[in-house]
């Protein structure tokens, strides 16, 4: 991992969808290649044949497979659906053991007109993926960006990113990956117990874009 300069690669799980896509293309776009996985190795590589193409003037290192070919990679995000997350671990826990996996999932319902949170197993979605692949390095992170802005290459990210994890050196690498996107703030939030209360406050940001047909993130104040 950056040898001689060079940035991890970082494969994308499930990374064929709005938000996993979208943090792969900004990514590659700061210099993180990235390996986008799918059930189907022919939809991964579709996905990142879109984005070079897409974004051609930026000549992205994106490159698409299946999810076990993304799970050769540096560093992990997990970006399946919620309730795939941890079966999807699992089935590749051989080859993620001892990596970094960044969760950005958030377990969500509308209910009418209403989003409202679900609690899943051991609390949260990041803590259900640890408990089923203990010997890697889970991260919580990237669940409160939206993807229309994240993918957004010709404009700046701005929001504050927060950071859980039970692992110091893999709280400092994913701050590290935030600090790279413009406009982005990498915030370490705790310890891993408290990714419960960041994906639910994303029922509370996505009303707020329902009430005020926008896009928010979050900006803390009173952080140097």
């Amino acid at each position: 991992m950056d040898v001689a300069g060079s940035l991890p690669s970082v494969g994308y799980l499930g990374g064929t969808g709005p938000a996993g896509s979208a943090l792969a293309a900004r990514l590659a776009s700061v210099g993180y290649p990235a390996r986008i996985g799918s059930r189907s190795r022919e939809r991964g590589e579709e996905v990142a044949a879109e984005l070079r193409t897409k974004w051609a003037n930026r000549n992205l290192d994106v490159t698409g497979g299946d999810n076990l070919f993304a799970a050769s990679s540096d560093v992990i995000v997990l970006a399946t659906p919620w309730d795939s997350a941890a079966t999807t671990v699992t089935e590749l826990s051989a080859q993620l053991r001892g990596k970094i996996v960044v969760t950005m999932a958030n377990a969500l319902v509308r209910v009418g007109k209403e989003f409202q949170p679900l609690i899943p197993p051991r609390g949260s979605i990041a803590a259900h993926v640890q408990a089923a692949i203990p010997e890697s390095r889970v991260v919580a992170a990237f669940q409160h960006l939206p993807a229309v802005e994240l993918g957004a290459l010709d404009h700046d990210v701005d929001s504050d990113v927060l950071i859980c994890s039970d692992d110091p050196e893999a709280t400092k690498t994913v701050s590290d990956m935030v600090s790279r996107i413009a406009g982005c703030r990498p915030l370490n939030a705790g310890l891993l117990s408290n990714a419960l209360a960041i994906e639910a406050l994303t029922a509370v940001l996505l009303q707020l874009n329902v009430r005020y047909k926008t896009r928010v993130a979050p900006r803390f104040t009173g952080i140097d």
